[in-house]
């Protein structure tokens, strides 16, 4: 098939990749002149590090160098991906600074993708723009007079110099990893730094007591075991005997240990409810600095507050506050999430991808249930981001080649929308048009390798229940998946294929 795929970080690039390896001609379109998505230059901001650790952040077929940091900046996964498409042969599928303006589907099958440079037709169009397509910024009354008086407000992807804030009083609206970073860096060159935040969430110290990596914790098997998910099985139903008891005696004791080595009580940012409210919506990181901050005076923190106006005082912009205090402020740099959109698509296809509230109907967040000759890549906001945009990729190419059908369009919607309720129910609304699949990373991997037939070995799946997920560990699935398809015949005999004789290989169970 001849497939276009929309944007170039770790959904396109490994789409890409599994794709070409499964026969098909493939094109991406990547509006940004590098290849990154969120990584990209256009969209970093000083101080930007991943949330996971180098072991987990990144794709199966290449790990993260070894000279990295832990946490890598933004800078150093942006250059992995620009490796990645190198080693792989991916340069010339890139169309870079092109942007998708149009895609409509064609009667009788596939569809048109138009850009400045003019239309084309492909088979099957794979949407790999990502969750986090337009930042999200609040209506405040007043924004008209505070720009009149000098002021800015500026979306925290788009803050790139330390310079637009040095010596200016900021506001940084939301409490989120993004938030958090942005804001100790502008702390070092502004003369004040205040952060509004609408609602605390629960911050984990990269290191338990300066000694247990978080990724101990989080990103095991046993780790997301302690959220309870819509089916049990295995050691999940020990750890949610008797109500739950084990797990919530567990996170518990996590929650004590980071309230106390935090200092949230002390500093006064101790979150409503419990540390199990992580899977309501996410965990982050600490941002290293931020506490010290607000510790040190160098950071405010406006809890539980919104910016209710702008008003103006003796020819000065001041933010007034929910409380009705009033602070002076030049700058407003926005980290308030982002708007999901995918603006090349007529009206009439995004009401058929999405339902009554808004949420996408994607059957294992892939197959759109009401909309042909397309999937999502990338849209399952996951612990393991990458692994999981390429198990989607892995899945497309399965579904395409005929190795696994679908159920009924019928069954396919009633368990989406089953999904999508259980979603909304536990997270209180926060599920992000029904794409954010945390704390439950690799209860959705494992689904979407059900359908596929093909994961790691038993032995592999046990590893997994107390040390980190390692993307490595999948690395044999394409080839396995290839395989299969060319036993079927379904395989294109000139697809370009990896030298991977001498490569390590994990065990695939079939």
């Amino acid at each position: 098939m001849k497939i276009a795929i929309v944007g170039a970080g770790f959904a396109g690039l490994s789409s890409a990749k599994v794709l070409t390896e499964l026969g098909h001609d493939v094109v991406v379109y990547e509006k940004a002149p590098d290849v990154g998505g969120v990584w990209s230059a256009t969209r970093r901001y000083p101080g930007l590090k991943t949330q996971n650790d180098k072991g987990t952040y990144s794709l199966s077929d290449l790990a993260m160098p070894a000279d990295y940091p832990e946490w890598p900046a933004g800078e150093q996964v942006q250059a992995y991906l620009e490796s990645y498409a190198q080693k792989f042969g991916l340069r010339p599928l890139l169309r870079l600074g092109t942007e998708v303006t149009h895609a409509a589907p064609v009667p009788g099958g596939g569809w048109n993708v138009t850009t400045a440079a003019g239309t084309e037709h492909v088979d099957h169009l794979v949407m790999a723009s990502g969750i986090f397509s337009r930042p999200f910024i609040p209506t405040i009354p007043g924004a008209d007079l505070f720009e009149k008086l000098g002021g800015q407000i500026i979306p925290g992807s788009d803050w790139h110099d330390r310079e637009q804030v040095r010596g200016k009083n900021v506001i940084v609206l939301g409490y989120g990893k993004s938030a958090c970073d942005v804001t100790v860096e502008i702390s070092k060159v502004a003369a004040s730094t205040t952060v509004v935040a609408r609602e605390l969430l629960w911050k984990m110290p990269r290191k338990i007591k300066g000694i247990v990596n978080y990724k101990y914790l989080m990103l095991t098997r046993l780790g997301e075991g302690l959220f309870r998910y819509r089916v049990i099985s295995g050691p999940e139903k020990v750890l949610h005997a008797r109500n739950s008891m084990m797990a919530n005696q567990m996170l518990g004791s996590v929650e004590k240990v980071t309230t106390g080595q935090l200092g949230l009580k002390k500093i006064g940012l101790l979150p409503h409810g419990r540390f199990a409210d992580i899977a309501r919506s996410t965990v982050s990181l600490v941002s290293e600095g931020f506490f010290e901050g607000v510790a040190d005076g160098s950071i405010t923190v406006k809890r539980e507050s919104i910016i209710r106006r702008f008003v103006e005082r003796d020819g000065r912009a001041y933010a007034e506050l929910g409380s009705g205090e009033q602070i002076p402020v030049d700058v407003v740099v926005a980290a308030t999430g982002w708007t999901q959109d995918i603006p090349c698509l007529p009206a009439d296809v995004v009401d058929q991808l999405t339902d009554d509230n808004g949420d996408f109907l994607l059957y294992r967040q892939i197959h759109p249930v009401n909309v042909p000759d397309l999937s999502f890549a990338g849209y399952n906001s996951s612990f393991f981001s990458p692994l999981s945009a390429e198990v989607s990729a892995i899945w497309i190419g399965s579904l395409l080649g005929g190795n696994h059908t679908l159920p009924s369009r019928e069954v396919m919607l009633a368990r989406v929308t089953e999904r999508l309720a259980w979603m909304r129910e536990r997270t209180r609304g926060k599920h992000a048009r029904g794409t954010n699949v945390i704390p439950f990373s690799v209860h959705n991997i494992d689904e979407v390798l059900s359908d596929v037939g093909i994961n790691v070995g038993a032995l592999t799946r046990a590893k997994q229940w107390l040390l980190p997920i390692c993307p490595q560990d999948y690395r044999g699935i394409t080839p396995a998946l290839a395989q299969r398809l060319r036993a079927r015949g379904t395989l294109c005999h000139g697809a370009p294929a990896r030298d991977t004789a001498a490569e390590p290989r994990q065990a695939v169970r079939a």
